[in-house]
């Protein structure tokens, strides 16, 4: 059986997002002829949902410096967050906000944060610095 590239490619990036846990359709299109491939493409949802129970430690105390409104230990801590990754769902500029997760044993801002949507209770966490995002499920 002969795998063409196109379709590898399109396999991981489908097994990647279910190793993820984030959900996947794929869609095969016939060829125009039997000499060619058969193209796979592949529709994954930019953001998960995390369990807050489990978030780390650092992104509760966050959370609830977020509640109280501050103070923040980072002054770039309630700034607006602009979405240039287009990850999150499109909205207005303002709408998000960024709050820095503190990661043990790293000397800078590290790479988690959790990042909030006008709406209540509309909390996203990412561990990768933007790459990725979780939607804070409050509710388990």
């Amino acid at each position: 059986m002969r795998i063409h590239p196109p379709r590898i490619a399109a396999l991981t990036a489908l097994a990647a997002t279910l190793l993820l846990g984030g959900p996947a359709t794929a869609e095969a299109l016939a060829p125009a002829t039997a000499a060619r491939s058969h193209p796979v493409l592949v529709s994954v949802a930019a953001v998960g949902e995390i369990c807050s129970s489990d978030l780390p430690a650092q992104a509760h105390d966050t959370l609830d410096l977020i509640a109280k409104g501050g103070p923040y230990p980072y002054k770039q801590d309630g700034t607006v967050f602009q979405n240039r990754e287009a990850v999150l769902p499109s909205q207005s500029t303002g709408y998000y906000h960024e709050y820095t997760v503190k990661t043990p044993g790293s000397s800078d801002r590290g790479a988690r944060r959790i990042v909030t949507g006008a709406k209540s209770r509309e909390d996203y966490y990412t561990a990768d610095h933007y790459a990725s995002f979780d939607r804070v499920d409050f509710g388990c």
